[in-house]
């Protein structure tokens, strides 16, 4: 595979298969104004490294390698820690660098994105390890008593624990957030981040916006019915204590320790964590490798075919541009 090198803060825009010639400009951080047209998905660059743009365009014309019809069952195991409840998660063994899934807010480990990363690591014979946080899916615990901190150390167990040699972690929306704290507390282990929809400091970030006479009542009632199109209820009903837990986790506001590649996906159509969000990380992350890559027409779940053809995409690209490294 050729390689490719970018100026630091370029725009890469490419046109998607069947777009017109619309005319468009796309204007990022410090970048100048670009033209390009009309494009399904757009790359921001920040230092010097190989393109996911040139990975996109070679690999485009070919068939995936996956086949999700042809799925495997793979059976649930049980991670035991003292103190701590046990977690629910499924392991494929196999190379490294393994793959690590971790999911969003309440989400468990058999979401689209979680079992398409699967069958693209069993056709490539990657390791890879999906789960489900304390208080979700079938780990134990219970869910109100669940914080950000627990379910960090949860990522951690599965690292620490089960995860053998260097991995690749891919977060969405909170676990785009708690895979950056354990790329902090990991360094040596956690080698690459692909985050999808990053919901960095999103709890606390969120809550903050509120009027002032909303959180003084969120704060005597003790909880707080945040609005969401994806609970059943209409609500995540989540304590007031979680939202201050959250916030001695918080990272936009100051420099990300960070060295590793990094790759952010971000629809431009999310209505839950802005794509805004997505360029904070980047600018704020010390890693110089680091790439946003935003669809234009994706909402923050980021399932649909074509934004789950890009997730396995940026992964392959990782782990060729690791195994380049290595050899």
């Amino acid at each position: 595979m050729r390689k490719l090198s970018f100026w630091s803060l370029c725009v890469s825009c490419r046109s998607a298969r069947g777009a017109g010639a619309v005319g468009k400009m796309a204007r990022v951080g410090l970048g100048a104004w670009v033209p390009c047209r009309r494009w399904g998905w757009m790359a921001v660059s920040f230092g010097f490294h190989r393109g996911l743009s040139t990975l996109l365009a070679s690999k485009a014309e070919r068939a995936p390698r996956w086949l999700p019809a042809c799925r495997q069952k793979t059976s649930i195991s049980f991670l035991s820690r003292p103190d701590l409840p046990n977690l629910a998660y499924k392991r494929l063994k196999g190379k490294s660098p393994g793959i690590i899934f971790i999911p969003g807010y309440i989400s468990n480990m058999n979401g689209t994105k979680a079992l398409a990363i699967e069958e693209f690591c069993k056709s490539l014979g990657h390791a890879y390890i999906r789960f489900d946080y304390s208080g979700v899916g079938n780990s134990d615990g219970n869910l109100e008593e669940c914080t950000v901190g627990k379910w960090r150390k949860d990522v951690l167990s599965i690292i620490d624990d089960l995860a053998e040699g260097p991995q690749i972690l891919v977060g969405s929306s909170l676990g785009g957030w708690l895979m950056l704290h354990a790329a902090i507390a990991r360094p040596q282990k956690v080698v690459a981040l692909i985050g999808i929809a990053s919901a960095v400091d999103g709890l606390v970030t969120q809550f903050n916006q509120l009027p002032v006479e909303a959180k003084k009542e969120i704060e005597m009632k003790g909880v707080w019915s945040m609005p969401s199109k994806y609970s059943e209820e209409g609500v995540y009903r989540i304590q007031y204590s979680v939202i201050k837990e959250a916030e001695h986790h918080c990272l936009l506001h100051s420099p990300i320790p960070v060295n590793c590649p990094i790759r952010l996906l971000h629809g431009m159509k999310d209505d839950i964590v802005p794509w805004h969000t997505s360029m904070q990380v980047a600018d704020r992350v010390v890693s110089t490798d680091v790439d946003v890559i935003l669809r234009k027409n994706s909402d923050h779940r980021m399932k649909e075919k074509a934004d789950i053809q890009l997730l396995v995409y940026t992964i392959d690209d990782l782990i060729d541009k690791l195994s380049t490294v290595v050899n």
